[in-house]
């Protein structure tokens, strides 16, 4: 597959590229895709990229009932100075592998998907929406494509990638959430596919969230599943606890995905010289810190919204009530400057930030 040699069939109509201004999540998509197959036979093979389009699969394909599939999601950002930048996309690929060896898909070449992508921004370049806080959301995923009904992995795949111009994810500021902790439902549990990125972990939150939802929660916050005890992560954030001066985040324990986000806070925490320690937490030892009065923010990290400040936690008809509601510093701190970094407007001390060539050169 390194070797492959990229093919691209530009589109010939132009969809009309939505207001910047008013942006969903998802909805809309840009004029191109890239995609690639899979065979025992020949590997990775045909890597292309063509005009965004319908596909056509067969009805008994392995993906719609066995659910062999893996995604990923990242971002590219416009900057001030008219540059595109990617945010640590080199580990998005890495994580697609690991997901894949998970799910029994075949490896990926991470080099070559990720020139496919740089080269797929440079096409559709001009989608990348310029207002402050948006950006243009990129989706890579994998499909078993065989047309079989036994139980087995699949012996053809689809590798695709398709992109979304998204509105900032606090239109009105950042706000803290109420997040409802979860004694019913499981997520995942050590041995599982939790520390995948697989469909079938989030199609079976759903239920949780519904409820959630229902009570005035925005999102869900997962205890271990052979316990009930032990915090893992939210439904689509990694969590963090600020504890008398100590930052705190569950371990990576095979049913916590590992998050890009996480793992670059914990880098800039580091770099502060911030106490920050990644271990087993309960729901007891929060509520017992809460109590005490020790108990000083609570955030979530992920793509979307980077950092996500929470003001309520809802556990056993407890309501802990975080800060008076308010972001805390150290989250406020955490979100500019890791923002700043994705848009170039601070030093990348890091070494994250990756630039995408343009098609033309723009007048600023």
């Amino acid at each position: 597959m390194s070797n492959e040699k990229l093919t691209i069939t530009r589109a010939t109509t132009h969809k009309p590229k939505p207001d910047s201004e008013h942006l969903e999540f998802g909805k809309v998509f840009t004029d191109h895709m890239f995609v690639m197959d899979y065979t025992t036979v020949r590997g990775w093979h045909d890597a292309q990229i063509i005009p965004y389009q319908p596909l056509s699969i067969d009805p008994s394909a392995m993906i719609f009932h066995y659910g062999q599939t893996v995604f990923e999601g990242l971002k590219a950002y416009y900057t001030e100075e008219g540059k595109i930048l990617l945010f640590r996309p080199d580990k998005n690929m890495q994580r697609l592998n690991q997901s894949n060896d998970r799910l029994c898909i075949p490896e990926i070449d991470e080099a070559l998907a990720l020139d496919a992508l740089k080269e797929l921004i440079k096409i559709d370049y001009e989608w990348v929406p310029k207002a402050e806080g948006t950006s243009l959301y990129i989706r890579p995923f994998i499909i078993a494509t065989q047309p079989s009904l036994g139980v087995h992995p699949s012996e053809s795949y689809k590798f695709i990638i398709i992109m979304s111009p998204v509105g900032s994810y606090y239109k009105e500021g950042i706000k803290p959430i109420k997040i409802a902790v979860e004694s019913k439902y499981v997520r995942a549990v050590a041995g599982g596919t939790g520390q995948a990125k697989t469909a079938g972990n989030y199609a079976s939150s759903l239920k949780a969230q519904e409820v959630a939802d229902a009570e005035g929660y925005s999102q869900v916050l997962w205890l271990d599943g052979v316990e009930r005890k032990y915090i893992e992560e939210v439904g689509s954030m990694n969590i963090f606890f600020k504890i008398n001066g100590e930052v705190i985040t569950p371990a990576l324990n095979g049913s916590i995905l590992p998050g890009i986000t996480r793992d670059s806070i914990l880098h800039v925490l580091k770099h502060w010289n911030v106490p920050v320690v990644e271990r087993k937490i309960s729901m007891e030892e929060v509520f017992q810190a809460y109590e005490d009065g020790l108990l000083e923010e609570v955030f979530g990290t992920g793509t979307a919204a980077v950092i996500s400040p929470v003001g309520e936690l809802y556990w056993d008809d407890k309501h802990l009530n975080i800060n008076n509601g308010e972001i805390g510093d150290l989250s406020l701190k955490l979100y500019h400057t890791l923002t700043s970094i994705q848009l170039g407007k601070e030093e990348d001390p890091f070494g994250w930030t990756v630039e995408v060539e343009q098609e033309v050169t723009k007048n600023k």
